[in-house]
């Protein structure tokens, strides 16, 4: 059992898809941590974002089943993502990485920016989940500040749109909407109430998936 979750940076789609997980008894994989924890690596290592190379070998090198999401949360690191996830020999790497975790039994959600579309575009539910800007950076730095930090909210948004911007525009695996996925907007959902909403398209979406089996 395979369900895609795509969508934009603090749109609730990560939260669903570890409650979701749970609920259905799946394995989790959160895409955006591991273009973090290939940046994470760059970093350490005092290369360039850049350095197509150095990318590379990490991509390859990290375990996708021990990621520290609290270690990979900072800023820093999650725009270096965004510079990191526009090199396609990266992408092709992850991509592979990524689809081979989620196809290990019983399944797995999975949640990005584009799995719908490339990771795994044969899932049995794809769900896209957004929410206006400025509720997504509010969210973004209500938990910023949960864990000890101070950024400013201002910050946090224009950080947001650039990274919207540059997910929308990359030439290999744009963030986009797959034509058959089900669009799920939080911006006036607690998250509660979201997962709630996702819990009956997913249902909805598997009872029509084992009904066309049938018939």
């Amino acid at each position: 059992m395979l369900i895609a979750i795509d969508g934009p940076a603090a749109s609730g789609k990560g939260t669903l898809a570890r409650r979701l997980a749970t609920h259905y008894g799946l394995r989790y994989l959160d895409t955006g941590l591991t273009y973090r924890a290939v940046a994470a690596q760059v970093l350490a290592n005092g290369q360039a974002l850049d350095d197509d190379a150095a990318a590379l070998k990490a991509a390859e090198a990290f375990d996708l089943d021990h990621l520290d999401r609290n270690r990979l949360a900072s800023q820093e690191i999650g725009e270096a993502a965004s510079q990191i996830a526009v090199m396609p020999a990266v992408r092709e790497v992850l991509v592979r990485r990524q689809r081979t975790f989620a196809l290990v039994d019983p399944g797995a959600v999975v949640d990005g920016r584009d799995i719908g579309t490339v990771v795994l575009p044969d899932a049995d539910v794809k769900l896209y989940v957004t929410a206006d800007a400025v509720t997504r950076a509010a969210r973004r730095t209500r938990e910023i500040r949960e864990r000890g930090g101070n950024d400013d909210f201002d910050a946090v948004l224009a950080d947001l749109k650039r990274r919207d911007a540059r997910d929308a525009g990359r030439v290999v695996a744009p963030l986009t909407k797959a034509p058959e996925a089900h669009e799920l907007d939080t911006t006036d959902m607690d998250a509660d109430t979201a997962f709630r909403a996702a819990l009956a398209i997913v249902e909805q979406a598997l009872a029509e998936r084992d009904a066309a089996r049938r018939s």
